[in-house]
């Protein structure tokens, strides 16, 4: 379980410290949205401290819960790089954006930022890079959830604006009712037309 060992080793030097986790690079629609976080570890109760882990690893409802709790003991920021950029700059790209904007969205200038995995992003301040950082910090961790909850929502919208292919439970995820829907209705504006399979289909049809 996540824990604050890292955000502990900055703590003489006072550091505002945050925690930076994306969801979304690897679908074939929709956003990469990015959450960035400040824990208030004052006013986090023990409940909380022990239900936040790794987003992918929670049950929808229960990040649903994390999400909502967060509101009320955190600094939080959601950054979001469209379909548009993604296909224009390439998902990475996109991603280290869609962080620098969830940071920017902070409303605080942290000196520190913790990001999960092995790329940094351009940030006015520091950045420590933690592999699998999603599993070993708090600060990450709450980030994922903010990521993961904001996106889901987001693919929750746009299947009911474009039902037939799954979003509402594939979040844009290249699964078999997701590739049933692109044979029956072909692609859409949300599509990340760059990616592989999709570009498949657009060279196929011309």
């Amino acid at each position: 379980m996540p824990d604050f060992s890292i955000e502990d080793r900055h703590k003489d030097a006072n550091a505002i410290i945050c925690g930076v986790d994306e969801a979304g690079r690897g679908p074939w629609a929709g956003p990469v949205v990015a959450g960035a976080v400040v824990l208030d570890s004052a006013n986090l109760s023990d409940v909380l401290i022990s239900s936040l882990d790794d987003s992918k690893k929670l049950k929808p409802h229960t990040r649903e819960q994390l999400f909502s709790a967060l509101q009320s003991c955190a600094a939080i920021g959601v950054g979001i790089s469209d379909v548009g950029e993604i296909d224009r700059l390439n998902i990475l790209q996109a991603t280290m954006m869609a962080m620098k904007r969830a940071v920017a969205d902070l409303g605080i200038s942290p000196q520190l930022a913790l990001v999960d995995g092995n790329r940094a992003p351009d940030l006015a301040c520091p950045v420590q890079c933690v592999i699998k950082g999603d599993g070993l910090s708090l600060s990450i961790a709450a980030a994922s959830i903010i990521a993961k909850v904001t996106r889901d929502r987001i693919m929750g919208e746009l299947a009911v604006a474009h039902p037939g292919y799954g979003w509402h439970t594939n979040q844009g995820y290249g699964t078999k009712a997701h590739q049933q829907g692109l044979k029956d209705l072909g692609i859409t504006a949300h599509h990340r037309k760059s990616f592989a399979p999709i570009r498949k289909i657009i060279e196929a049809s011309a």
